[in-house]
């Protein structure tokens, strides 16, 4: 079996497992018990998805498919978004935030 997809998210590789079974591919997904290694060994691409030799290629042409797509859906969200939304939700935060500490002090007295 060769690596054709290296992830640091374990639910990314088994999506991309399960597209690749659902195509007749199989797809084995390795390395995410050194999850529990993280401080010892690089935070990511510990995490692998691997098919027979044989459908290396097909595997490729998938993924590159997958990952086109979540780059073309990326780029539509990104572009849809409000250029509002970020301040919205940092002055909600910083509201927040102040309201919490007026409760707190007021407990305390």
């Amino acid at each position: 079996m060769k690596p054709i997809y290296k992830s640091g998210d374990i639910t990314e590789a088994h999506i991309i497992a399960g597209l690749l079974n659902v195509n007749d591919i199989e797809a084995h997904v390795s390395g995410f018990y050194l999850q529990g290694g993280i401080g010892e060994l690089a935070a990511t691409d510990f995490v692998s998805v691997n098919v027979v030799d044989e459908d290396v290629e097909a595997a490729h042409l998938i993924v590159t498919e997958y990952e086109s797509k979540n780059r073309q859906q990326a780029k539509e969200t990104s572009e849809n978004t409000p250029a509002y939304v970020l301040p919205l939700i940092v002055i909600g935060i910083c509201v927040l935030i102040i309201l919490i500490a007026a409760v707190a002090s007021g407990i305390g007295q």
